[in-house]
């Protein structure tokens, strides 16, 4: 009788047996339920499902984004059943993706909870590349509009208020125009991540030669270097005035690990039921007064520094 081979069919090899009998990598960082395609698609984790130094410091910058805005999405699905996200200048609407995929299928997986995310990108490309991702992951509640900021704020494909605005490492005067969407939108709340802004910093070097000889301050920008780094902080600095004259509290903190550079700075804006008149009231003097002492009233219209949105409160 022939012997049967210790390599028969249907009787696996040891070298099979051992690798199915070595665990898969465990990845301390994920949480229950989160889609492991979709962190593949965002090159989160690798092809295989592993993570590497790189990616592991990706991932828990986005952890790190995401404690600020799901306390925002808890609180407005709580008082009135869903909530309203525009995301502007998506790009490849990660944020989008990732706000989804831990707020519905993390933190309230199996719970009923109603909202919609919308992600706002210019570019036709990314946004098909967005909606067929988000059919094949399953993400109804997920749309993406092919429309720049002013576009979208008269848009019919969006409602006519929005809960939470986000714009993250938008570029120049974007940061604004996300800002101006919010405000017509009467959004609840502004998650916003500047970035390159460079419209104050030209102001600032077009006016120098004139502000060296009416004030000692114009020293803060005689020199190029220092004008863009003030012209950026400046401009920050004119849009918490901006939101708090509309009647929003505003918090000024870092995006910590987002990236290794300057552009890390993460405003907060949230508007209470009802704001304080007085309080609007003194943001919209100041911020004209700093207008006027920096030369440049000429972003009077940008800013809003002569609206009457603190006396209509």
């Amino acid at each position: 009788m022939q012997k049967t081979s210790s390599n028969s069919v249907g009787k696996p090899s040891r070298k099979a047996a051992a690798i199915a009998a070595k665990p898969a990598q465990v990845i301390e960082e994920l949480r229950p339920g989160q889609s492991i395609a979709l962190l593949k698609e965002l090159h989160i984790l690798t092809r295989e499902g592993k993570l590497n130094q790189d990616t592991r410091r990706k991932l828990k910058q986005v952890y790190h984004l995401y404690q600020f805005i799901a306390p925002l999405l808890d609180e407005v699905s709580a008082s009135k059943n869903g909530f309203t996200l525009a995301d502007h200048g998506a790009g490849k609407s990660y944020l989008g993706f990732i706000l989804y995929d831990l707020f519905f299928n993390v933190a309230h997986a199996g719970e009923k909870v109603s909202g919609q995310i919308y992600g706002i990108e210019t570019r036709a490309e990314l946004v098909e590349k967005s909606r067929e991702l988000a059919a094949r992951l399953g993400f109804a509640s997920m749309a993406f509009l092919n429309l720049s900021v002013q576009q979208a704020t008269t848009s019919a494909e969006l409602p006519p208020t929005v809960d939470i605005v986000t714009a993250l490492h938008a570029c120049d005067t974007a940061t604004d125009d996300a800002i101006a969407f919010g405000l017509a939108k009467q959004a609840r709340h502004m998650v916003l991540v500047p970035c390159c802004q460079a419209e104050v910093a030209g102001l600032l070097k077009k006016s120098r030669a004139l502000n060296l000889a009416k004030t000692p301050l114009a020293e803060l920008w005689r020199h190029p270097l220092h004008a863009r780094e003030f012209g950026s902080q400046i401009t920050n600095v004119l849009r918490c005035l901006q939101l708090e004259a509309h009647g929003y509290q505003v918090t000024v903190t870092e995006l910590v690990g987002w990236e290794h550079s300057m552009k890390n700075e993460l405003i907060l804006a949230s508007r209470p039921a009802t704001p304080s008149a007085a309080k609007t009231r003194a943001a919209q003097e100041r911020l004209q007064q700093v207008l006027a002492e920096l030369g440049l009233g000429e972003l009077n219209e940008r800013f809003g520094a002569t609206a009457t949105g603190a006396s209509a409160l």
